[in-house]
Parts: structure tokens; C-alpha cells; sequence
């Protein structure tokens, strides 16, 4: 069946449809903060029904896998949720892939927007590999549950289990009855929110053209450093012997006097260089937060100062925290 251009749950009261890549949920649904509380407490779930889902089947799966992907596959026991990369030949971050493997199948489901190009990928290197890849998108919706919620997922639907939370890859036909028995539905802005704060880089968003693991700290997180040859790996290795990559991702806290948020792509520059300065950097994602106020997440030059105040956009004062050290 096709894929709906929106969710149902956009249906819900309140509910108020995302823009940009999460555009077809909800942005939220009436109060962004009491959302951010709910999931911060452990309550509710996060609609995520606009990301693609692709499942590879067959014997050779997970060997196969090993060999195309940044993460060590091979042995990944059912139910152990892990995150795994694709690069370019360059060393440069394609395809972020979020996993768990039920023992026959390996499911994965990876932002919007991407999954035909990743699956056309991994269909052109198959080769004489005994796997079946299938987009899954039409009939299974992701759905995500905070950290410490008690939802109980059905026996048959198979789950993602990580210290952020549980992704329950759920068929799509009940997504409005668990909707109904699991609310209060929260939206992407109140997961957004914290991710931001848990300084959790997302492809698209931190990533550009030419982005490599070690700018957001994915060594060891989505790269494994022991394991065999993958494309992109020199890259990944000399990197990692120099320890020089060439910039870094940081945690900005932002000025709360300002109106509006610093938008993505939006320049960093020194304070003391002022709106006028060098750029240096530029924000990836910004939010509000329902404690820390607004805050940001941004690339800047590795060399950046690390007690630098910084400058966003027009005039934005902004402190750092590291993430990424230089």
C-alpha cells in the first residue's frame, strides 16, 4: 500500500504538523513544553511514522551488513540495539542507520527522505550475498517511547531498546489505537528539544557534504574501530591516529532575550570579533528548552577557543560546552 503523505494522528486535538524533515507528524500538539516534561518524565511517545524502515532478511544478513556498515555486525545478538553509518568513499557520512536485529531480521529505520537511496545502495552491493532488502515504510510505523515509560509493547512487534528510549517498530494500521491507549501524544519539537540538550547529532541536521564521524563524536557510538575494511575506513583511520579533525560539534546555551531561534545554517562567529566577524562555525539545530531555556547545537572550526563566547547569527550571545574535544 502507499505511503500516507501525513500521519493520522495529525488528526489529534491540538495537533500542529511539522515543517521541514519531519514535515507529516506532528510538530506538537498544543504545548511543546508540557510535552518535553511528559517525555523527560517518562510518560508518553513521540510519533515518528514519517522515518523510513527497511529490513534486511536472509542468512548472510548480519555478515553482510558488517561489511558495508561502520559498526561490528557480525555477531550482534537479537535484541541489542546499536547505530551504524554508511560512508562515501571519502570518509564522509551518507547514511545513518539505527538497528536492532529479532534473531531472523535485521530492522532499521533511518531519517526522511533517504531510504531510496540507501536501499539502491545496498541492492547494487549484494553480489552473491544471500540477504533480501525490503522497504518496510508502507506498512510499519516508528514509534518512540521515552526513557522509563512503562508502555508495553505487543509480543509480535519488534523493539529498539537504547539508554534514550525504546523505538517500537509497529504496524501501521494500529498506530491510532496505540495512540489511544498510550497517550499523551508528545511532538517532534519536544524530542528535538532533547535531543539537543543530550547533544545527539541527527543526519541532515548536523551533517553536511563533507562531515565525517569524528567532527560529532560517533567513534564508538556508530564506528567501531576493530573491524574489517568498509568504505570510507582510511579516512576514519587516519583521522583517528592525527586526532585532528577539522571541526568539532559544541553545545551552545543562547542568549533567552532574542525572539526567535537561530535558525540551521545560521553563522558562529567570536564575540569579541563581533556580528561582523570571521565565521567560524554555524548552527545545526537549535530549541527550546523547558529548562535550560533556548539552546543550540553547532559545528564550528576546531581550533575554536574552548572558553570562547561565541556570536550566532545577528547578534546572539552564545556559551559553549564542549561535546567534541579538539
Amino acid at each position: 500500500m502507499p505511503l500516507p503523505s501525513k500521519s493520522p494522528l495529525l488528526s489529534l486535538p491540538g495537533a500542529v504538523p511539522a515543517e521541514g524533515p519531519d514535515e507529516g507528524v506532528a510538530a506538537h500538539y498544543g504545548d511543546p513544553f508540557r510535552e518535553q516534561r511528559a517525555l523527560a518524565d517518562g510518560s508518553g511517545f513521540v510519533d515518528l511514522s514519517h522515518r523510513g524502515v527497511v529490513t534486511v532478511t536472509g542468512p548472510d544478513r548480519l555478515a553482510w551488513l558488517h561489511l558495508l556498515l561502520t559498526q561490528h555486525l557480525s555477531e550482534l545478538p537479537p535484541g541489542q540495539a546499536t547505530e551504524a553509518l554508511i560512508l562515501s568513499p571519502h570518509g564522509h557520512i551518507e547514511h545513518a542507520l539505527y538497528l536492532v536485529d529479532d534473531g531472523e531480521t535485521t530492522w532499521a529505520h533511518v531519517e526522511p527522505g533517504t531510504l531510496e537511496a540507501l536501499i539502491a545502495y545496498l541492492e547494487s552491493m549484494k553480489f552473491f550475498y544471500q540477504v533480501e532488502v525490503a522497504d518496510r515504510t508502507a506498512d510499519i510505523a516508528v514509534v518512540h517511547l521515552p526513557a522509563g515509560s512503562i508502555a508495553e509493547a505487543d509480543a509480535d512487534v519488534v523493539v529498539r531498546e537504547t539508554p534514550h528510549g525504546r523505538d517500537l517498530f509497529l504496524p501501521r494500521e494500529r498506530l491510532e489505537a496505540f495512540a489511544g491507549a498510550h497517550g499523551p501524544a508528545a511532538g517532534v519539537l519536544a524530542l528535538e528539544a532533547l535531543r539537543v540538550e543530550a547533544h545527539r547529532p541527527r543526519l541532515g541536521l548536523e551533517t553536511d557534504h563533507r562531515t565525517i564521524p569524528h567532527e560529532l563524536g560517533l567513534i564508538g557510538v556508530a564506528v567501531h574501530l576493530q573491524k574489517g575494511c568498509y568504505r570510507g575506513q582510511e579516512t576514519v583511520a587516519r583521522v583517528h591516529n592525527l586526532g585532528k579533525p577539522p571541526r568539532r560539534l559544541v553545545f551552545l546555551h543562547l542568549d533567552g532575550s532574542g525572539v526567535t531561534l537561530p535558525g540551521h545554517g545560521a553563522p558562529v562567529r567570536l564575540a569579541s570579533d563581533g556580528p561582523e566577524g570571521r565565521r567560524l562555525g554555524f548552527v545545526t539545530t537549535s530549541a527550546r528548552h523547558h529548562e535550560l531555556g533556548p539552546i543550540a547545537l553547532a559545528l564550528v572550526k576546531r581550533n575554536v577557543p574552548l572558553d570562547a563566547a561565541l556570536l550566532v547569527d545577528e547578534g546572539t550571545a552564545a556559551s559553549q560546552e564542549v561535546v567534541v574535544e579538539p
